[in-house]
């Protein structure tokens, strides 16, 4: 018998395969921008050498940061929305 408010395994299982595939991705994008995506010679940030970085290099690397915030943005919105909000909410509802 489930209690109330529990999801049943089919539905924790999509949320958990949404939390680690979202982190997979954040992974991935930095490991993309800092390591892969690293100019030749340039150690750390780019500062004013980003003027003697390609142009396509550079907007290669850019969507790969954009495409990481946006995993950022969307795990921390799933998180807060699933995670966070209802223990706030029955925290707040019970006596």
């Amino acid at each position: 018998m489930q209690r109330v408010g529990r999801l049943s395994a089919f539905i924790r299982s999509i949320h958990w395969l949404i939390i680690v595939n979202l982190a997979a991705q954040i992974f991935y994008g930095g490991y993309m921008v800092f390591i892969v995506m690293k100019p030749e010679g340039i150690a750390g940030p780019l500062w004013a050498d980003a003027q003697q970085v390609p142009h396509e290099f550079m907007m290669v690397r850019r969507a790969y940061a954009h495409e990481t915030w946006l995993a950022i943005i969307g795990l921390s919105l799933y998180i807060g929305i699933t995670e966070v909000l209802p223990r706030r909410l029955t925290r707040q509802t019970s006596p």
